[in-house]
């Protein structure tokens, strides 16, 4: 059987943790003396912290405060870490795809403790095979650059990998490296702004997906 790759962005698409990050960069940056709207924080979700604060404070400010920020984020969003909730069917999604022989392989900029603690909520970790993270890259999404390692990791070319995400820089990232992509609503961006940025197909959430597994651009990667 010829080796077939299923990528997965985790917070905002295996877990209902993006405006838990929200709520953490805002109090992080109110501590430091920034006034961010949270609807703007939010459209940086899925960025790596650097580009988060690029994206939110403009890439010209003073980054004198950036590693303060990007601390108190950690401390806040540390709190949550005992009670994370994946999202429904998400553990089911993966153990299926890993039971039909794809090799399943996490792309995300969580690090450490906070991966752990997403890992534990998705429960899910006899279905993974390896995790790509901001750390193992130069640049983050919305670059290839992590999807081009999580390749490397599962040992498949772009055709034969299909990922799957929540935000636009996922689906930027996943489409400049030429592999299929589906997008999920369940982490809070539009239908038009996922297929805008590159989406094949996009699906409320993971229990959405799995129930149409036969039918979405899984389907369309042969096992042989």
């Amino acid at each position: 059987m010829a080796n077939r790759a299923a990528l997965f962005d985790v917070d905002g698409t295996l877990a209902d943790t993006n405006h838990l990050h929200v709520v953490s960069w805002w109090e992080a940056l109110r501590q430091s003396g920034h006034q961010v709207p949270m609807h703007t924080i939010h459209g940086a979700i899925g960025l790596p912290g650097p580009g988060l604060l690029d994206h939110v404070l403009g890439k010209d400010r003073d980054h004198a405060d950036d590693e303060r920020i990007s601390a108190a984020h950690d401390t806040l969003y540390a709190t949550y870490f005992d009670r994370l909730p994946a999202f429904g069917a998400a553990a089911d999604l993966l153990r299926t795809l890993a039971a039909e022989g794809w090799t399943v392989v996490l792309v995300t900029s969580a690090k450490d403790r906070e991966l752990a603690a997403l890992r534990q909520a998705i429960d899910a970790d006899d279905a993974l095979t390896d995790t790509a993270t901001a750390d193992d890259v130069e640049k983050g999404k919305p670059a290839p650059d992590p999807v081009h390692q999580a390749l490397e990791l599962a040992g498949v070319t772009a055709p034969r990998a299909v990922f799957v995400g929540d935000s636009v820089w996922d689906m930027k990232a996943a489409a400049e490296a030429g592999v299929a992509v589906i997008g999920l609503l369940c982490g809070g961006v539009s239908r038009e702004e996922l297929l805008e940025a590159g989406a094949n197909a996009v699906y409320h959430d993971p229990a959405a997906l799995l129930a149409d597994l036969d039918d979405s651009p899984f389907s369309q990667v042969p096992a042989t």
